[in-house]
């Protein structure tokens, strides 16, 4: 999608290791006052305003019901799982376990009486955990039963139930999905929910009943300019799993092997950096889609390209990849790429959604039919961004097979809004299922800047009415987490999606005890086009600083405020390359970083220069503002933005207001006199001096032309 042009998870098994993440209980100091970005158009829910002894999950669950009791973590803890117990999860309940300091034992559920009996002899701790749903491991049914807890039945791929508390005398942990996927995430939301206490670590008793409500969740790599590495790329599946995220477009623009030479096989070293990436999302239960765009070159009637088509598809199959899109975005379908389509499609938009289709179809025939475990075929089409019909969208809703999901960017390329009515019309005049590409932080388009506030701007019906969501994220990999993180959440629990309060939580789950520090620099680089605010801390403060200038009330107190903040802002870089363990993040981030404390060091000398100025001590204000220009001099040189309106806003504002006072102005009136030969005529000569100037003697000579 060429934003720039028309706009000018978990764990792989044994992979990684995890710590314990509770994610509101980071104890740090934050330097700075709290902010407050904006609401979005969801309403904030209640699921779990009864928690507040029990850290808040992300995303936040559709129920939570918080009873009396914990259960300690620690010593033997035995795991009773089934055959079929989904391998993923496991590794993830392993690790947290280990993390807590416990030992876990595996048993089968076949013998799940022996392992509880032995569970609760000695000092064992006595904790029994089932792991595993009705199609994976029975067992977990009498445990839920016993803690008064629901089946996983019929909710929605990727729901599940946890519960744990007490029973006869017995710790019980049951983690229960309606499917593999389900258990998974049951597992994410352990982790979340086990806290460090006195003695060890403790999970309170609590039974969660969740699911998703939107089926499609995760990211399209579809930006333009440099594509991320493959260590961005397996970063972001271990991401998307933590985050119960489940889908991902590779679609780089770059990749010659999905554009210009789309028909060519993929040489051996790089078709196994895709397997690669393909194993990883696989075991974080994500959907690697692999998207191919013949469109720039495609013959749509040509049964030799519709070979190749199927041929790169099942290249990829052999390698694991069960999720395919074509996208024809950004192509010309005012002309053809042979005279065959013309011959057989004709002239108009009518003909190039009838060569598309008829492509696709045989694609869905020839591939995606002969393989049932293979999801639905992806398209995007030419006309993506409104919901306006036309013969181009007539002959996709007409001609197009009806399980292709059809893609859409929302009302515009870059949407500030979706609506469920405009999702409703734009499943209705594609008459396809809609998947949304959300060009959302995309910044392809401003690559001068980073897009780091929340998701906001969706309103919570459109899940109603859609497939799912991908945001298309920045260039820089690491920094895009913050805002996938929000729209995660948001599409997991729309009705409860509260974009500050996830915003916040996707900080520190980023940032740990780096966050008050990571606060002041994402809420500087907070704007886009989806959401104005920017600077939400410093921006009320400036305000109140100038009003009370203005009013020529004494500025005292306001100007010590900003100059904290700014002061805050000198020191984040150096505070958060010392405190966040994230090399990636702060490599991509470093001139916006460094910027940011060259503002912080500005700030403060216009504060100081704004003081002088009040207090009429000239000769300080005149070091101070060459400093300040010197310094504004320097930022602007920085080709990178950040607090877009604010900073840069402010400092001129302050040169302005304290630009040395003019010499004597003089007027005279009338301005100009026109003299016959012999005549005369007078004019009043005004003189003012400055009110705040010393005596000045003025000297004047008159001319005449």
């Amino acid at each position: 999608m060429r934003v720039r042009s028309l706009l000018a998870t978990g764990l792989a098994i044994g992979a990684v290791s995890i710590g314990l993440v509770v994610v509101p209980n980071v104890a740090t100091a934050d330097p700075a006052p709290n902010s407050t970005p904006p609401s979005s158009t969801a309403s904030t829910s209640t699921a779990q305003d009864s928690t507040a002894s029990v850290p808040h999950v992300y995303p936040t669950p559709q129920h939570v019901d918080v009873r009396s009791g914990e259960l300690t973590i620690g010593g033997t803890v035995t795991e009773v799982v089934g055959a079929k117990t989904d391998p993923s999860a496991l590794s993830v309940v392993d690790q947290v376990l280990r993390a807590a300091g416990a030992t876990p034992t595996r048993v089968s559920a076949t013998d799940a009486t022996d392992a509880n009996d032995q569970a609760h002899q000695g000092d064992h701790g006595g904790l029994t955990v089932y792991i595993g749903g009705p199609s994976e491991n029975p067992a977990t049914a009498s445990a839920l039963r016993a803690l008064h807890a629901q089946p996983p039945t019929g909710l929605a791929s990727g729901g599940y139930e946890l519960a744990a508390g007490t029973a006869d005398g017995h710790e019980l942990l049951a983690l229960s999905g309606v499917d593999g996927i389900g258990t998974f995430y049951a597992a994410q939301t352990l982790r979340q929910l086990v806290e460090a206490t006195k003695s060890g670590h403790a999970v309170h008793d609590i039974a969660v009943r969740d699911w998703p409500a939107t089926a499609l969740r995760g990211v399209i790599e579809g930006f333009y300019g440099p594509p991320w590495s493959t260590a961005d790329r397996l970063s972001q599946f271990d991401f998307f799993a933590s985050t119960k995220q489940n889908i991902y477009v590779y679609s780089p623009k770059d990749d010659p092997y999905l554009r210009a030479q789309w028909r060519d096989p993929y040489p051996a070293a790089q078709l196994d950096v895709i397997k690669q990436l393909v194993t990883r999302a696989t075991a974080d239960h994500v959907r690697f889609t692999y998207a191919l765009s013949p469109g720039l070159s495609v013959c749509y009637s040509s049964d030799a390209d519709e070979q190749a088509l199927v041929t790169k598809f099942e290249s990829m199959y052999a390698i694991g990849v069960r999720s395919f899109s074509i996208p024809l975005d950004d192509i010309s379908y005012t002309k053809w790429n042979c005279d065959a389509d013309k011959t057989k499609f004709g002239t108009g938009g009518a003909a190039a959604g009838a060569a598309q289709s008829y492509l696709l179809n045989r694609v869905q025939q020839d591939f995606v039919a002969k393989h049932s475990d293979v999801d639905p075929l992806q398209m995007v089409p030419t006309e993506y961004s409104d919901v306006a019909d036309s013969p181009y969208k007539t002959a996709i809703r007409t001609q197009l097979d009806s399980h292709v999901v059809v893609g859409w960017t929302g009302v515009g390329v870059i949407a500030k809004t979706i609506t469920g009515a405009q999702a409703a019309a734009a499943k209705q005049v594609y008459g396809h299922q809609i998947l949304i590409w959300d060009n959302y932080p995309v910044n392809d388009y401003v690559t001068n800047r980073l897009l780091l506030g929340p998701y906001v701007g969706r309103d919570p019906a459109i899940t109603g009415e859609i497939a799912g969501v991908t945001a298309n994220p920045m260039i820089q990999a690491e920094p895009s987490k913050i805002a996938e993180f929000t729209s995660g959440d948001f599409l997991w629990n729309p009705t409860a999606y509260n974009p500050t309060t996830s915003w916040r939580a996707s900080l520190r789950d980023l940032a740990g005890p780096a966050t008050p520090w990571l606060t002041i620099f994402a809420e500087n680089n907070y704007s886009s086009r989806i959401d104005d605010t920017e600077s939400p801390t410093l921006t009320p403060l400036l305000t109140a600083l100038w009003q009370a200038y203005d009013n020529h009330q004494d500025i005292t107190g306001p100007a010590a405020k900003v100059s904290r903040y700014f002061a805050s802002m000198s020191a984040t870089p150096a505070k958060l390359r010392s405190t966040l363990d994230d090399s990636a993040f702060l490599t991509e981030v470093k001139p916006w970083l460094d910027k940011l404390g060259q503002y912080g060091d500005a700030g403060q000398t216009a504060i100081q220069l704004l003081l002088a100025q009040v207090r009429g001590d000239s000769a300080t204000v005149s070091t101070l503002r060459a400093r300040l220009q010197s310094d504004r001099s320097a930022l602007n040189a920085i080709s990178q933005q950040v607090g877009v309106g604010v900073l840069d806003p402010f400092i001129y504002r302050v040169l302005l207001d304290t630009v040395p006072p003019l010499g004597p102005q003089v007027s005279f009136s009338p301005g100009s006199l026109s003299l016959k030969p012999g005549a005369s005529a007078s004019t009043t000569v005004k003189l003012d001096a400055p009110n705040n100037a010393s005596a000045v003697t003025v000297s004047w000579h008159a001319t005449a032309s």
